[in-house]
């Protein structure tokens, strides 16, 4: 595995064990929310490539400034550190919100008594259950 990769898989770990973000509120999080911020810290670094270059100089700007239009959550939530650590945090969001899919699959497979593989699961048009 990759450095980064270990890095993405660190943030999601800190996300459960420090922040409390386990699988149970993760499935709390059913409109896509997670997704969302994470195209949020993404869209952040994108749209400040002045900043970037002359990052640490223009590191409190980068901080500081007001959250995304689509952030899915309270301002208070929006914590933009610096532009490669916020694309570790987006990476590892993005990661959150596949594992909440992959649960709400499983889940309704296993309801529905199915046990569909991934390549019925997508002739059939998608996966069952998701919103």
């Amino acid at each position: 595995m990759s450095d980064v990769l270990k890095e993405i898989a660190a943030e999601r770990q800190r996300q459960i064990e420090v922040e409390g973000f386990t699988t149970e509120h993760d499935d709390s999080h059913d409109c896509r929310e997670m997704a969302v911020a994470a195209s949020c810290y993404a869209t952040h670094y994108a749209e400040r490539q002045w900043l970037v270059g002359g990052f640490p100089d223009g590191a409190w700007q980068y901080q500081e400034d007001e959250p995304e239009m689509e952030w899915p959550w309270d301002e208070e939530w929006w914590k933009p550190k610096a532009p490669r650590r916020d694309l570790i945090r987006a990476a590892a969001l993005i990661v959150a919100e596949i594992e909440r899919l992959d649960r709400k699959a499983s889940n309704a497979r296993h309801h529905r008594g199915q046990n569909q593989s991934e390549a019925e699961v997508l002739a059939s048009g998608g996966w069952p259950g998701y919103a």
